[in-house]
């Protein structure tokens, strides 16, 4: 996909944060649309978290469609899944566990609510704009998908070596936190989205959820062939990449030298 200063460079394969949440309930998954207005709120904490996904992913839409536009396509709106303890997708079958994901096969982001809890509470990274964060890198995922390149990232990763496959998947969710800066960046200019400690929120979640502090957390040491989403330093790194300049070419990390 490459092209001119105002052509999208993105490839990336559409997989999970990879964190281990534990799920609120054991129910089967219930499916929203995702939408610009929110639905209803009933007042309890589940409702207004939805609210929030809601309004956060509409706003990714307001971002991504310009994005797209300029480059004479058009952006396809995801569809947003809330579900609790499990839920099954095109893409299989799925636990809380998994954390959220995007599933290429149905378009769809899937988000157990009780995550952003384990984010604030297990992961030391509580806010609005963590969750916001969470939000955007699986859109980016998405956006991918959309121009095609997650088949091209998953024909590369046949035959290779899992330490290779590994270090090719960190570039790839190094580039979805890449563009959820991009997001950030742009949405604040054309929104005035961000308040008064909104960017140390995402990155205190880009660093919660880096490979090196997980695998300290659950084993206590750190196996850096085995990563697949970066360390924290370059999850913090890259999404400040896509926040300081708001261009999606400058999220190439597959050309970067150093990630």
């Amino acid at each position: 996909m490459a092209g001119g200063a105002g052509t999208l460079i993105l490839i990336l394969i559409a997989v999970f944060l990879g964190v281990d949440p534990t799920p609120l309930l054991q129910q089967v998954a219930t499916q929203a649309p995702a939408q610009r207005t929110p639905p209803p709120a009933t007042g309890g904490p589940a409702d207004e978290l939805a609210d929030f996904v809601a309004v956060v992913l509409g706003d990714t839409e307001d971002t991504w469609k310009p994005i797209f536009a300029a480059n004479q396509q058009r952006y396809v709106e995801p569809t947003l899944v809330l579900f609790n303890g499990q839920v099954q997708s095109r893409c299989g079958f799925a636990s809380a566990a998994v954390g959220p994901f995007y599933c290429p096969a149905d378009q769809q982001i899937y988000l157990d609510l009780s995550f952003f809890r384990e984010l604030q509470q297990r992961f030391g990274a509580p806010g609005d704009f963590a969750q916001a964060y969470v939000i955007a890198h699986e859109v980016g995922h998405h956006v991918q998908n959309l121009l095609g390149i997650a088949a091209q990232v998953r024909q590369r990763q046949q035959g290779l070596s899992q330490a290779q496959a590994n270090a090719l998947s960190v570039r790839q969710e190094l580039q979805a936190d890449c563009f959820s800066g991009v997001w950030a960046r742009r949405a604040d200019q054309a929104r005035n989205i961000l308040e008064q400690g909104d960017l140390e929120e995402a990155l205190g979640a880009a660093s919660a959820i880096g490979d090196d502090r997980l695998q300290k957390q659950s084993r206590g040491y750190v196996v850096p062939d085995s990563f697949t989403h970066g360390s924290s330093a370059q999850r913090q790194r890259w999404f400040l990449r896509g926040m300081e300049t708001g261009d999606p070419a400058a999220c190439d990390t597959f050309a970067a030298d150093t990630l």
